[in-house]
Order: C-alpha cells, then sequence, then structure tokens
C-alpha cells in the first residue's frame, strides 16, 4: 500500500517514531501473514460486519446532522438569527470532538464493540427527548449531550476494522463505513425537509429518532464479534503517553489538519444551503430544500471508491484530486442558475468524502499502536472542523451572503493542497536520507 497521503513513509508512525511510545499494546495484536485470520472480502462474516457498520454510519449522521436542514424552521419558531440556530449543528458536533477522545479509551478497556452499542444506545434516547426541547438553548443543550454520546462511534468503528479486516481490504471497509455516514447525512436532511414542511420541525427530528432506534438495534444483532481486540490499560499515564506519541508524529498531524479542513467546508456550506435555496432568487419550498441532500448519494460513491482511487493515483494524488474537486464545486455554486448550484454540491459533496476516506484510513494505517486514540484524534480534529464550519459559514453567509461562505470554504482547501504539498516535500526530503544498499560483492 502506498505511503499515507501527505508524506513521510508509513514506518513513521507513532508506535515506531514517538519520543513517548507506550510499552504496553494498547490495541489487538496484529497476525503475522502466514497466520493472518482476519477478514477479509469473500470471507466468514466480511458483509455482515461491513453491513452492521454502514447501518452504525447511517444511524450517527442522520442523529448528528438531524437538524441541519430545518435550520430556517428553527430560526422562524424560535426566533433565532441563522448563526444561532447553526448551535444547534455546532453544539452536536462539538460534543463529539471534546468526548471521541475520552470514548476511545474505554473502547480499548471494555470493546470496540460494547462501546459503540452502548453510545449508539444513548444517543438514541436523546434523540426522541429532541423533538419536546421547549427553547433553542435547551435543544442545543440536548444537542450537545447527543454528540458527546454519538463520540463512542466512529474512533472505535475505525479501530474495530483496522484489528479485524486484513490491511489490502481496509480502505474500502472503511470507505463502506465512510459511505454509510454519507447516506445517513442524506436521509435525514431528505427525510426532515419532507417530513418538516409537512408537520412541523418535531415531528421531523422525531422520525430521525426512530429511524435511528431500527440501526442500532440492527447493528447489535448483526456486527460480529470482535477475534483480536486486546483490553488495554484506563491509567491516565498510558493514555497521555499514547496521544503525546500521536501528536508527535508529523504525519498523523497533517492527516489531522486535512480532515479538519476538509470538514470546515462541508460543514459551513450544508449549514448554509438552506438559507441560500429558500430565499430568492430560487425560494425553495422545505420539502424541496431537504431533497437537495440527495446529492449526498455521490458521497457515497466516492468514498466507497476511494480505495481504487489511492491505487491509482497514490494517497497523496488522490487528495490533489480531491482538493482541486471541491474548488470547482465551490466556484461553481457561485452561479445565479440552480442547476450549476446544484452541480457545484455534487463536486463539493464528492470531493469531500474522497478526501476523508483517504485521510481517515491513513491514520488507521500509519498508527502501529494505540490505533483508537490515533483515529480519535482524527475524529476529534474532523469535527472540530465541522463545528468550526458550521458557526463560520454562517457568519460569513451573515456578513457576505453566499460568496462569504464560498470564500471561507475556498481558504480551508488552500489549506489542504499547501499540507498535502508541505507532506510531499518531506517525502522526498525523508527519501533522499535513506542510504543506497551497498552493492553486492
Amino acid at each position: 500500500m502506498p505511503s499515507a497521503s501527505t508524506g513521510a513513509p508509513v514506518t513513521t508512525g507513532a508506535a515506531v517514531s514517538a519520543p513517548h511510545a507506550v510499552s504496553a499494546p494498547l490495541a489487538g495484536s496484529v497476525p503475522t501473514a502466514g497466520t493472518d485470520s482476519r477478514m477479509a472480502p469473500g470471507g466468514p462474516g466480511y458483509r455482515r460486519m461491513n453491513f452492521a457498520l454502514f447501518l452504525a454510519g447511517v444511524a450517527t449522521f442522520a442523529l448528528l446532522y438531524s437538524t441541519q436542514a430545518l435550520l430556517p424552521l428553527l430560526s422562524s419558531d424560535f426566533g433565532a438569527s441563522a448563526s444561532e440556530a447553526s448551535w444547534t449543528v455546532s453544539a452536536a458536533t462539538g460534543g463529539l470532538a471534546l468526548f471521541v477522545l475520552p470514548m476511545s479509551a474505554l473502547s480499548e478497556r471494555f470493546g470496540r464493540r460494547t462501546l459503540m452499542t452502548a453510545s449508539l444506545a444513548v444517543a438514541v434516547v436523546v434523540g426522541l427527548l429532541v423533538p419536546f426541547a421547549p427553547s433553542i438553548g435547551a435543544l442545543v443543550v440536548l444537542r450537545a449531550v447527543q454528540g458527546a454520546a454519538l463520540a463512542g462511534l466512529p474512533a472505535s468503528a475505525t479501530a474495530y476494522l483496522a484489528e479485524e479486516v486484513r490491511p489490502k481490504a481496509l480502505i474500502t471497509a472503511i470507505g463502506l463505513f465512510v459511505a454509510g455516514n454519507s447516506i445517513g447525512g442524506m436521509s435525514g436532511r431528505v427525510v426532515t425537509g419532507w417530513v418538516a414542511q409537512e408537520w412541523g420541525w418535531r415531528v421531523a427530528v422525531g422520525t430521525i429518532g426512530l429511524i435511528a432506534v431500527v440501526c442500532a438495534v440492527a447493528f447489535r444483532l448483526l456486527l460480529p464479534a470482535p477475534r483480536h481486540f486486546t483490553p488495554g490499560s484506563l491509567r491516565p499515564r498510558v493514555l497521555a503517553r499514547t496521544v503525546r506519541g500521536h501528536l508527535a508524529n508529523p504525519l498523523l498531524c497533517r492527516l489531522y489538519a486535512i480532515g479538519a479542513l476538509f470538514m470546515m467546508v462541508f460543514g459551513g456550506v450544508y449549514t448554509v444551503i438552506g438559507y441560500r435555496l429558500g430565499e430568492a432568487p430560487f425560494s425553495l419550498p422545505q420539502g424541496v430544500v431537504g431533497s437537495v441532500f440527495l446529492v449526498y448519494l455521490v458521497g457515497t460513491v466516492s468514498a466507497s471508491t476511494a480505495g481504487r482511487l489511492a491505487g491509482r493515483l497514490g494517497r497523496r494524488g488522490s487528495l490533489y484530486v480531491a482538493g482541486a474537486t471541491t474548488t470547482a464545486g465551490l466556484l461553481l455554486s457561485l452561479a445565479g442558475s440552480l442547476a450549476m448550484v446544484l452541480l457545484g454540491l455534487v463536486l463539493i459533496t464528492a470531493g469531500f468524502f474522497a478526501g476523508h476516506a483517504v485521510a481517515s484510513s491513513s491514520v488507521s494505517h500509519t498508527a502501529k499502536e494505540g490505533r483508537a486514540q490515533a483515529s480519535a484524534l482524527y475524529q476529534s480534529a474532523y469535527y472540530i472542523g465541522s463545528s468550526a464550519g458550521s458557526t463560520l459559514g454562517a457568519v460569513a453567509f451573515h456578513a457576505g451572503g453566499w460568496a462569504g461562505t464560498v470564500a471561507m470554504g475556498l481558504f480551508a482547501v488552500l489549506g489542504v493542497v499547501s499540507i498535502t504539498l508541505f507532506g510531499s516535500r518531506a517525502a522526498r526530503v525523508a527519501a533522499r536520507r535513506v542510504p543506497a544498499p551497498a552493492p553486492a560483492h
């Protein structure tokens, strides 16, 4: 597999190069090549595992972004501005970002499947309470709690895959989980859009809660029991050494920044798009605005095919393509034509999900120990980017209209390209430092 997407060779993973490497293993042991009993395409349990995590991804994104398509209605119902209503999204993603690392530590001790099940259960219960929020403040608090509960899903899922799936199938498996995210994000927004148009936003978010209940039950019944997980320690010093080791790895830090910047674009665009399409010159009804999120199907395809893209272009090449695609989409979305705006959303979505799948799989591939913590740090950065994008996108829209939101997105994509270029240079420098093999005698 090619070296990770931003530069240094894979052997610079946290467990190898970190100055504070952990002496005791924090993740399941990896079988040797000749005795690899992990799951692979066509093998027993592989399809069940993929479908279970796909459903977990659906539930996670449907719940996490359940209010995003409803922001204009929330503004009207509670008398809140766009930036105030956007906190119902930012609070959820911010809660996830803050709690993903502690949750990953719990998954090291109690197991990935156990923590994912508990997280989904709590998030679903809160989701059923959200429709009864009496004020915008209460709604924001409930959404923050819901996001904190969902923090047990993303890092635990990628760590589970890294331990239970063979390396050659890892990008594809993570891509399918990310595809579940896109389906959840799409279905949540489409369903809430049409339901809210007929019965209001409270019934809409309640419907998403019921859908998440079904996904959570099916997930628990389908996901195979882990076979390669070894419980780790909950000692704070062990966790701190692991986190310091990952943060001391320049490659991982670049991947974290890339995930955050991609998500800033995506969060900003999709938080504000409902306001733009609901106003002149488009003036679309709520149900039609919700249906715009069918564009997420493009993300399902681009995420699930990210492995093939990386195989052809390498990880850095894939990130360049993802950044260029996102940039083209942002620029097209400035047009006054609805068709051009929709095409712009298609390109933004395709670029984002491809970049996210490549970056997140690179983290799992790079970290040799403490994978849950490595993935948790990525997810934390990713959802901090989402919270920042949702808030900054709304602020930019208030200050400069859609062009302001696009400018914020272009600035974030410039950051992705700059980091990837820096990684390419770091890879070349590292390659020159490798001594040439001694001539045979």
